[in-house]
């Protein structure tokens, strides 16, 4: 895989990147004016950015993931990731039929359905192939089960799988512990 040097970063006009951040040559970013990155940051092959996005620390996002802000944006705090194609949508068409649909049509013939900023909180993590829709906000810690459709905010420290999302069990802190330590570590 390979990566943008800080170099070719600065020339992609994002609107701050902090260090050690590894984006694929291959990722797409679009309106990277309104893309804010934090430290630490790897996001891989065939990843797209697209409007308002705010990516803090420590944060892995896998191939084929699609991160679409909009105007509303997304935002994605210290410690979080999404697994191999993922979709985050902070916007969403009208599909009953009352309006028109995609990007070719004037804005006059087509409703929004619903357009919300989507916040994923520390520690929360998307397992492959999962949705998460407008307006929902991941609580820190949340563990999102692969394949699983994201329509409503969730509880902190829980796991969540299936069509649509169901709480299985609560999720383990231990990873704090961790926290801690690399934090430490890494002054």
């Amino acid at each position: 895989m390979a990566f943008y040097t800080e170099d070719e970063l600065k020339d992609l006009n994002i609107a701050s990147f902090g260090k050690n951040v590894k984006i694929s040559k291959l990722c797409q970013i679009y309106r990277p004016e309104d893309t804010i990155i934090g430290n630490n940051i790897r996001i891989d092959d065939f990843c797209i950015l697209s409007g308002k996005i705010n990516l803090g620390n420590n944060i892995h996002l896998a191939p084929y993931t699609h991160l679409a802000g909009g105007d509303v944006g997304i935002e994605m705090h210290d410690f979080s990731g999404a697994a191999f194609n993922v979709i985050i949508t902070s916007s969403s068409d009208d599909y009953s039929g009352r309006s028109m649909t995609n990007p070719t049509v004037p804005n006059i013939y087509k409703k929004h359905k619903k357009a919300a900023k989507i916040i994923i909180k520390k520690h929360s993590i998307i397992g492959s192939g999962s949705i998460i829709m407008p307006g929902v906000i991941l609580e820190e810690g949340t563990s999102i089960g692969a394949l699983t459709f994201v329509n409503k905010s969730t509880e902190p420290w829980s796991i969540y799988s299936g069509n649509p999302a169901k709480k299985i069990m609560k999720r383990k802190k231990d990873l704090l512990l961790l926290e801690e330590q690399y934090l430490e570590k890494n002054k």
